[in-house]
């Protein structure tokens, strides 16, 4: 299957076959399993551009792809960029993969309902590790008939890693929080040094020599997902590599889950409406300014603060801003054309800090926004906010049993 799919990555790059040739040719060899991807990493790391990336790349050579998102709550952001880009992509909310694994593969299921997805690309909880025993091994095991397993590919934010292991001053943090942060990078089989664009050339080799001396044995790569700088390396490897057998990482299961539960998680959803039109890409910002304020006025430190802004009488065009560090300027990924009368905002805020405090930054920042934009009537129609319960994976397994 591997010598397969390599002849038809390198098929596709010439032109030479077309999906329907490719599918048809698998189907009829008895051969034909779908791609399983995962890409993870903390917070922050880039995951949800990148797969758009892939996504795009491998629709634009044939291939038809389904998207698997996942969060500890519902409406996530993530969910919404990724079907403005017009994918497939199924929602899985509750827990992370591990806890929630027949929900992962009933929403493949779903997914192969819709468009016989060639290749799935999951993206798991940002706070998640142990997903090599807790979801890989398990499909690898149980429908191995089903799924082809890339590489586990673990994303990295290069700033946030070089803070985290002191090869730069900055927040950081607690030690609880990191020991998931360590234990991600622990597992992959690929680390990926994103955003590589902020990294002077000394930062850069510092990072990787750093990375391989403390995770010998895994491979080091360095890519710009918004450039599209180092991609096809990487993304050779997702189409036609699989993942390497070998005894899974220890883990201690209540430190991770009490590092877990520092983590504050919020989601809501705003209703913006306006007699006049109004720049909803302004007013996003401002509010993300303002949240952001709030934070560090609370000494809370930021995980991700993520935002999109979607149109009540769009063409599918939606605003989405990012914030991965207190330290930073809130990104504006997204943009909307053209002014609006009335949108739709989804909030996801993760952060090392108390749910409660959490709610009460957004309701404060929401009020700054009002004053600043007073044509703009904001009402807050739902909000959850808690702290993630103790990880209780549906299978683990030390080292995969191939079936």
């Amino acid at each position: 299957m591997h010598g397969l799919f390599k002849l038809f990555a390198l098929a596709f790059r010439e032109n030479r076959l077309h999906s329907k040739e490719v599918r048809h040719v698998l189907e009829n060899n008895g051969t034909h399993k779908a791609r399983y991807v995962m890409i993870g990493g903390f917070l922050g790391a880039g995951k949800t551009t990148t797969i758009a990336k892939l996504a795009r790349i491998l629709s634009d050579e044939g291939w038809r792809v389904g998207l698997i998102t996942n969060d500890q709550g519902s409406n996530l952001v993530d969910t919404a960029m990724l079907r403005s880009h017009g994918f497939e992509t199924a929602e899985i909310s509750g827990g992370c993969f591990c806890c929630r694994f027949n929900s992962l593969v009933e929403a493949a299921d779903a997914l192969k309902d819709k468009n016989a997805p060639d290749v799935f690309i999951a993206e798991p909880v940002g706070s998640c590790t142990d997903l090599v025993a807790t979801v890989t091994y398990p499909l690898r095991r149980i429908y191995g008939d089903q799924f082809e397993i890339a590489p586990l590919s673990v994303m990295v934010d290069p700033i946030r890693a070089m803070q985290v292991m002191g090869l730069r001053d900055g927040r950081r943090f607690s030690s609880k929080v990191n020991y998931i942060y360590a234990k991600q990078l622990e597992e992959a089989d690929i680390l990926v040094i994103n955003k590589i664009e902020t990294l002077s050339s000394t930062e850069r080799t510092e990072l990787e020599l750093a990375l391989n001396s403390r995770f010998p044995g895994k491979q080091v790569l360095a890519v710009s997902a918004r450039e599209g700088t180092g991609l096809g390396e990487w993304f050779d490897q997702l189409k036609t590599g699989s993942q390497q057998s070998g005894r899974t990482m220890d883990i201690d299961y209540k430190l991770y889950a009490e590092g877990e539960a520092l983590l504050g998680w919020l989601n809501a959803t705003v209703q913006l409406k306006s007699a006049h039109p109004f720049d909803g890409n302004t007013w996003i910002e401002d509010l993300a300014a303002a949240i952001q304020d709030q934070l560090s006025t609370e000494n809370g430190e930021i995980a991700h603060l993520k935002m999109t802004l979607n149109p009540e009488r769009g063409l599918g065009e939606i605003a989405v801003i990012n914030l991965v560090r207190n330290d930073l300027i809130p990104e504006l990924s997204q943009t909307l054309p053209v002014a609006i009368h009335g949108a739709q905002l989804v909030i996801n805020l993760r952060a090392e800090m108390d749910p409660d405090t959490l709610k009460a930054t957004l309701v404060q920042a929401l009020a700054t926004a009002i004053r600043t934009h007073p044509q703009v009537k904001a009402d807050l129609e739902h909000v959850e906010h808690f702290r993630p319960g103790k990880p209780e994976p549906t299978h683990r397994m030390s080292a995969p049993v191939e079936s």
